[in-house]
Order: C-alpha cells, then structure tokens, then sequence
C-alpha cells in the first residue's frame, strides 16, 4: 500500500540557514565526544531581566495564574505588555505618542502579518517586498511560505569589512521599475552587525513617502550599538525632517535579544497606523493569541523605571561589545588576508574567506563538514563549530554569489568559548581546505 502523498511545498523546504548545522550535528555518531560551539543561530545564553525572573514563580500569590488557569488573552495581546514594549521605547527617548501595539508569537509572526498587511499574496498580484539584503533569512522563508513576492538590493561586502549600501539613486531605480509596497530596514542588523543612522533611515523614509510605500523597520536589537553616533529607530523620523511619514510605519520588536528570552517567543507589531493595527489585530484572531505566560513574564517591564532600562541597556553593550571586538581581532590575527564585518552593532559578524580559499568554495559544503564530521583539537579537547552559511540570507543570485565565500556567526556562546574560535575556525578551514584537494 503507497503513502499519502505530502504536498509540493513541503517537498521543497529545506532547514533555515540558522538551525542547519545544529540539526546535522544531531547525527553524528561521535557527537557526545565531540563539543560543538553553536554560533549558528542567535540563541542568547545570558539570564533575563531581574523582574522577568521574578514572574517565572507562577505560584507566587502576586500571579495570576497561581490558581492552575491558564486563559486565552485577547488577541491584541495582554494591556500590560503592550505597555512593556512602548515603555522600552520610551526609555530610548523616543515618542511613543499614536503608537498602536499588538502582541505576537515572536517578531518571526509578526513579519508574517507584516508580509500580509503590505504586500499580501502572490495570486492577487500585489506589488512586491522589497528587502536590503543580506536580510534575515527567516523573513525570506515567510514570504515563501506566504507566497508573497518579495525583491532585493544588495549590499556588498569590502575588503574593510563594511556592508556598503547601495546608493539613492540605485534603490530608486528599482523602486520605479518594481513598484514595491513597502521597504524592510534592519538598523541594528542581522545577519551583518552594520549600524544604520538616523540620517541614513531619514532618507530612505523620504523614497517611502515619494511613491507611497510602508516603511517597515526590525529593531530587536535596538540599543545595540557600539559606535560614537546616536541611536537610531523609524520612531526618530520627525515629520518635519520628512513631512508624510506619519501612518507609514511599522516596527517589529522582540523579548528575544536585547532581554534575553529567545523561548519566551513574544515579539511585537506597533505602528502609527490605526487602520493596520485593527486588520493585523483580525487577520491574528486565527492564532488566538500569544502565549499568555510568557505575556505576564515580558509584561513586568512595563512598569521599570526609564533610568534603570537605560542600565540594563549599558550592561547589554558592555558584554557584547568585548565580545565582537575580540572575535573581529582574533580572525585577523589567526587568517590575516580574511574579510570580517565591522562590529558596529547587533550580536552578529560575517566572516567572508573570498581571499584565503581555493576556487569553488562554498560555505554550505564547510559548514556541512563542520556539521558532520569536522573536528580539530581545541585546549586538548576535540572540537568543532557550529555557524550559518550566508547564501540562504540572500534573494538574488548575485547575494548568493557573494554568499558562497561567507558565514554567519552568532555572539551567543560563553566569553570563553567565544575566544576559542578564531582559532577554532583556521583549524577546520585549513582541514576542509586540505581535504578538498
């Protein structure tokens, strides 16, 4: 008797770039004799925010769910996390004034609405999505699962480590002939740790209000800055800087980063456009709702002081800037000729080989081995790393190209394995190189 068939599109999924090497690595026969340093996906390691922690003891007489009921919450998401969110904002100096929040199941959801709201499916002939890519590869595999069409420009990597941005003109260009709904931006960003400016979000928000698009900005990582300029947000641009940027904006936000709760997966939608946030709120009564404790856990930001988020947000940079900084510094010391990315921002670097490999190489096929069979002596213990290839973070074919030669890593793990890992990746490098003949 044959199976039931699955569908065609289940047929064609593959992993994400960021769980890959993590689920190959399973595998492995040797794999409990072998440590694996996972900087493949952004699974931050620190604990939570005091108050937070505090709201993990359900049985606490101040919980609400100390009696065992756990209830659906509206789907808008619970008043008090709601408030969590803009309180944080707020805290950032910006103006929460006409801001409409609602609750999701992690900001990968919300882009989901985001995809829906802007540009919708790919059957009713919408105009299309446009992202600056490298862009976070989970939001590429949303819009594929939606079928929403979605274009790119790329950045392209230098030899000094800088993502350069294409110019005006050139996202012009493709605005006239595309005529996308809406533009992602990712200030703080991942996948490549590239600051963006407030003067830089100004003028992309001026195209967007020239040909009347959605200006559509992930700030996760907000906060997460590391050079001289000034914080940046789609919530800095004034109207007067750029007059018809009101009702225009949306943002995505997260517990996961800056807040150290990646599996709590509570994210947010807030826009200054009441009509989206009422149509995203109904397109969200199919999930219900977001979890309800982990809306109570987030919820207790909303009533911290603005002086001490700031020092949380201090404690933030403080740890992962050393981080960045040493792992830039490492590379360079241990492969002299390879290309990092800048740690202007984020938890993330690009590590880009492109001058100190054979011809034909490509990321995928070393982070496989890495994965699978790869391992090297590290402090007398056998070791191999984990990392995400950079190929999957880009839509056109001349990102995936440049992606061939890069890899993600992720800032997640100790500081002292963190340190391991320049070292750590020469050793595999020079294996895999030897290997391939």
């Amino acid at each position: 008797m044959s199976n039931p068939k699955i569908s065609n599109h289940f047929k064609s999924r593959n992993p994400s770039a960021i769980r890959l090497a993590q689920i190959e690595f399973t595998k492995r026969e040797d794999k409990n004799d072998v440590i694996a340093i996972n900087t493949a996906i952004g699974n931050v390691s620190l604990p939570m925010h005091p108050a937070m922690q505090e709201r993990l003891n359900l049985s606490s007489s101040n919980s609400p769910f100390n009696n065992g009921i756990v209830k659906y919450t509206a789907t808008v998401g619970v008043e008090e996390t709601n408030q969590a969110f803009l309180n944080i904002i707020a805290a950032s100096e910006f103006n929460i004034d006409g801001l409409y929040s609602q609750i999701t199941d992690g900001s990968s959801s919300a882009m989901m609405l985001v995809l829906l709201g802007t540009s919708g499916l790919m059957e009713e002939k919408e105009k299309p999505f446009l992202l600056i890519d490298p862009a976070y590869t989970n939001y590429k595999s949303m819009a594929e699962r939606l079928r929403t069409p979605i274009i790119s420009i790329t950045r392209k990597l230098q030899e000094d480590g800088e993502f350069e941005l294409p110019s005006i003109d050139e996202i012009k260009q493709i605005i006239e002939e595309k005529h996308p709904s809406a533009m992602l931006i990712i200030p703080y960003d991942n996948p490549t740790g590239q600051f963006m400016n407030q003067e830089s979000i100004n003028n992309l928000a001026k195209l967007c209000v020239e040909n009347d698009m959605w200006l559509v900005s992930d700030e996760a990582y907000r906060e997460m800055y590391y050079g001289d300029e000034k914080m940046s947000s789609v919530w800095g641009i004034t109207e007067e800087e750029v007059p018809g940027i009101g009702g225009r904006r949306i943002c995505l936000d997260s517990s996961s980063k800056v807040w150290s709760a990646c599996g709590l997966r509570i994210g947010t939608l807030i826009t200054d456009n009441k009509e989206f946030h009422e149509k995203s709120v109904n397109e969200f009564t199919a999930n219900l709702c977001a979890p309800a404790l982990a809306q109570y856990v987030f919820g207790s930001l909303a009533h911290i002081k603005k002086e001490d988020l700031k020092s949380w947000f201090k404690k933030q940079r403080d740890y992962y800037y050393p981080i960045l900084k040493n792992l830039s510094d490492g590379f360079k010391k241990e492969l002299p000729n390879v290309i990092i990315s800048n740690p202007e921002s984020s938890i993330y670097s690009v590590v880009d080989v492109r001058n100190i490999v054979k011809p034909n190489f490509d990321a995928l096929s070393f982070v496989m081995y890495c994965a699978k069979e790869g391992k090297v002596e590290i402090e007398g213990k056998l070791t191999t790393l984990l990392v995400s290839p950079m190929a999957g973070f880009y839509n056109t074919q001349e990102g995936r190209e440049q992606g061939k030669t890069q890899m993600r890593i992720a800032c997640v793990e100790s500081p002292e394995n963190m340190r391991k890992i320049p070292e750590l990746f020469a050793k595999l490098l020079k294996e895999y190189e030897a290997k391939r003949g």
